[in-house]
């Protein structure tokens, strides 16, 4: 019989279309069923869920969980069962020189899955700390194309595309440079490049013009400079051809890399994120990115309907980094769900520049289920710097 038995949630899988009441059975690991009153009998456990909302196990596209071994980085256990996360995908903390530390020390022992891209720049982000910033791209000697190739061969099993960081703080004077490396190095793999883009140099009209379709501009909500909308807060000529040509976009909140301003016009216009993704790491987690339940609950606030939102935190991340068993609740797939309850009462959302956003609901967690066991209750009051009234 079943392993476990979710009864009575509102179950949201966007990836088959499926939003009602039902329950979820797991078994050996996997989902094994979805029904209307399953039977229950010789469950080893069954949770009654009613009233809360069962998802696919959310997929955070945008994190730093080499913990230890960078200033950047977090725990990725920590972030899972505070954020009701079961797939975090490392945003390029590691490079060539330290992947299969990062590998050994961090992702195999964690129970949270953990993807990764590879950073292009040999020591992956090195100097990032409030006392020390030192970009890993602004020395052009660091990158070493063949050797970001080799390493990355070596763990396929685990990488999912190459990041690179441009900007005037992670490159320094080297403009594109560093992202046209990237992408040859993707070429090669066949896989995608995860792009972040922060003052300029490069403009946001040289990164956009070089990604294909497939790869992914991280930050893409990003206040001005280099903001994907104009004056007027609509979306730039550049923003929407690099959608229609098939670019992925990420949201990537992190400590300085989402505006309300442009969030509003974005979304104002239609265009709303791909992927929603925390950007957690040592100088976001205190806020103003808790973790992914909070960028979330921001995009809720903003009147971003809620399936649409868990589409943006499941299949789609998954799709992006190519895991069609990822992000999706039908029976044979890992048994990974999350449990939300929307919360109502004052809450106050602060993004990147420090402006504030009051709303009146949030979304929190209120369990996790991982390879198909209960793993984390979660606790709804655990979302720092929000507090229901």
């Amino acid at each position: 019989m079943y392993d476990l038995v979710l009864k009575g949630g509102r179950v949201v899988d966007p990836a088959s279309g499926f939003d009602g009441v039902a329950d979820l059975a797991f078994k050996d690991g996997k989902v094994a069923a979805r029904g209307t009153d399953l039977e229950t009998g010789g469950a080893a456990e069954v949770r009654d869920v009613g009233g809360r909302i069962v998802t696919p196990g959310l997929i955070d596209l945008h994190t730093h969980v080499y913990w230890g071994g960078t200033s950047i980085g977090v725990d990725p256990d920590d972030v899972g069962r505070l954020g009701g996360t079961t797939t975090l995908i490392d945003a390029g903390t590691a490079g060539p020189a330290n992947f299969p530390g990062f590998r050994r020390h961090v992702i195999e022992p964690a129970d949270t899955r953990v993807l990764a891209y590879i950073n292009v720049a040999f020591p992956g982000i090195f100097a990032f700390s409030a006392q020390v910033m030192i970009g890993e791209c602004v020395d052009i000697r660091l990158l070493n194309a063949s050797e970001c190739l080799r390493v990355a061969r070596e763990h396929l099993d685990l990488i999912v595309g190459v990041k690179v960081r441009v900007g005037l703080t992670a490159s320094g004077s080297n403009g594109a440079m560093p992202l046209d490396i990237a992408i040859e190095i993707a070429e090669e793999l066949g896989l995608p490049v995860m792009a972040h883009l922060d003052n300029p140099p490069p403009s946001r009209m040289e990164v956009l013009s070089r990604l294909r379709r497939g790869d992914i501009l991280t930050h893409c909500f990003r206040p001005f400079p280099n903001a994907p909308v104009g004056p007027d807060r609509a979306p730039r000529e550049e923003t929407l051809a690099a959608r229609e040509r098939g670019v992925i976009f990420d949201i990537g909140h992190g400590k300085g890399s989402f505006g309300f301003e442009t969030a509003e016009g974005m979304l104002a216009a239609g265009f709303q994120p791909d992927c929603i993704s925390s950007d957690v790491h040592t100088l976001s987690i205190d806020g103003p990115a808790f973790n992914i339940l909070d960028t979330m609950s921001k995009f809720l606030h903003l009147g971003m309907p809620l399936p649409d939102i868990v589409r943006a935190t499941t299949v789609n991340p998954a799709d992006a980094v190519r895991r069609a068993d990822l992000g999706r609740l039908s029976p044979g797939l890992p048994g990974d769900a999350t449990v939300l309850e929307v919360r109502d009462g004052h809450f106050d959302y602060v993004d990147s520049r420090g402006d504030t956003r009051t709303g009146d609901r949030n979304i929190a967690c209120a369990g996790i289920v991982l390879a198909g066991r209960w793993w984390h209750d979660g606790d709804a009051d655990a979302n720092p710097g929000m507090a229901a009234e």
